[in-house]
């Protein structure tokens, strides 16, 4: 039988390619604040003009994004909008499960320099253990007129979570326990307590010139340094950090770019809501909980005169697709998993189910689903889970709560969410972008 390489069989195809560009995307995107840039920055390619909240906000028709801290809402608004048409929003969220840099950084024990750091959200603590970490994030610096300033920072690998060897743990096979406080504190370097400094690391490595005694605040994460990558047979999946719920944000950015030209002619508004802090609540002003996309969609209905009525109108005729990473059937836990609704890899995405509504998908929102995948050409599969293993929930039902629109939820399936490495099909993560984009022009 003749051997062939991945680039005879398969590698022309677009998910390949795709798949590279999300995994470019996910390299830039250490934290919530460089997602948000990273995004921008390919808007910006596409002709999109940003749009400052502090500003007065008069033409937003057409290609516009407006950023809020670690979160970005990107439109295109029709040239022919008809008041009350509404808009079809890509939900997504920017942040992931992992650790955040807490204040007094700095430790130092018996010679190994260490980072202070806090969990942040529902991490799967031993996937972080002995892997080459970077510390990234945003710190704000007083100047000398006392005006405050962000910028964002990212090392290269610097630090790591070292595990205790087994000589000295010979149980850790039978059931590794770690001890949030004292078992996941990062080791970053070597030597006395007087030159050990965190911040000024930090400092070293923004994007501008910083002085570490001017940083008067910080949100800084850990993030993994290993890049992702193609791998199996055929190299069909995709193994990658923050692909909850990166993937998510990167199948709206390239369904929004690839179609935008054709948007402006379309009769809603198409949009990307990519929050921060859905892995601890979204109940900040830069999540979804908060009231940023009801400002942005206020303020679009005011630029285009449209009355109260109007608006509460379109509120009525908008639909939301949740879109956040769901799960595939584990091989080796397969009781973990409903019985009969059992997704795999690379039969395409997620619409997601679930009767206590942790999940907003009704009968009318399943069928706007299938019609969008019908029009894509895209195969989709059903995740509702056992009913022994309560599933988590998404920014869908803060978002129905808050605003009244429907909304139901979606997303790439995955194993192991919520670890430092996680892993999807090309397919699926494709298909979840040209789902979207048909969801947008339908």
């Amino acid at each position: 039988m003749a051997h062939h390489s991945v680039s005879d069989l398969d590698s022309h195809r677009a998910p390949f390619g795709y798949a590279r560009a999300l995994g470019d995307y996910v390299m830039a995107s250490p934290s919530s604040y460089h997602a948000v840039a990273a995004a921008a920055e390919l808007l910006r390619g596409a002709g999109f003009t940003e749009l400052r909240e502090s500003e007065a906000w008069s033409d937003v028709v057409g290609r516009h994004f407006t950023i809020r801290d670690g979160a970005l809402i990107a439109w295109v608004a029709p040239r022919g909008y008809r008041a009350g048409a509404g808009a079809r929003i890509l939900g997504a969220h920017t942040d992931s499960p992992g650790f955040k840099l807490k204040p007094k950084p700095t430790t130092v024990s018996n010679g190994w320099y260490q980072a202070g750091v806090e969990v942040y959200g529902g991490v799967l603590l031993n996937s972080w253990l002995d892997r080459d970490l970077r510390l990234a994030g945003r710190i704000v610096v007083r100047g000398e007129n006392g005006e405050l300033t962000q910028h964002l920072c990212a090392t290269e690998a610097v630090a790591r979570i070292p595990q205790l060897a087994i000589h000295l743990d010979r149980g850790a096979n039978e059931g590794l326990k770690l001890d949030k406080q004292q078992h996941v504190q990062p080791i970053w370097g070597t030597g006395s307590a007087q030159d050990a400094d965190v911040l000024g690391l930090l400092a070293d490595m923004a994007e501008a010139s910083v002085a570490p005694e001017d940083i008067v605040g910080f949100d800084v994460v850990l993030a993994d340094t290993q890049k992702p990558e193609l791998i199996g047979q055929r190299r069909q999946l995709l193994a990658s950090g923050r692909l909850d719920n990166l993937s998510s944000v990167y199948a709206g950015l390239h369904a929004l770019v690839e179609h935008a030209e054709e948007l402006e002619s379309a009769s809603q508004i198409s949009m990307l809501a990519a929050f921060d802090h859905e892995e601890v609540g979204s109940a900040t002003r830069s999540g979804a909980a908060g009231p940023f996309l009801e400002d942005v969609l206020v303020r679009i209905s005011a630029a285009q005169g449209e009355s109260q009525d109007d608006y509460r109108r379109s509120l009525s005729e908008s639909v939301c697709l949740s879109a956040d990473a769901g799960h595939l059937v584990h091989p080796n836990y397969r009781g973990h998993h409903d019985p009969v609704n059992t997704p795999e890899p690379g039969a395409g995405p997620l619409l997601k189910i679930n009767a206590n509504q942790r999940y907003t998908t009704d009968a009318m929102g399943a069928g706007l689903w299938a019609d969008a995948c019908e029009r894509a050409g895209v195969s989709y599969q059903e995740f509702v889970s056992n009913n022994n293993v309560p599933c988590g929930s998404t920014i869908g039902p803060i978002t129905a709560t808050r605003l009244g629109m429907r909304t139901l939820d979606v997303g790439v399936g995955l194993l192991s969410m919520h670890s430092a490495r996680e892993l999807a099909h090309v397919d699926d993560l494709h298909a979840l972008s040209q789902v979207t984009g048909a969801f947008w022009r339908s």
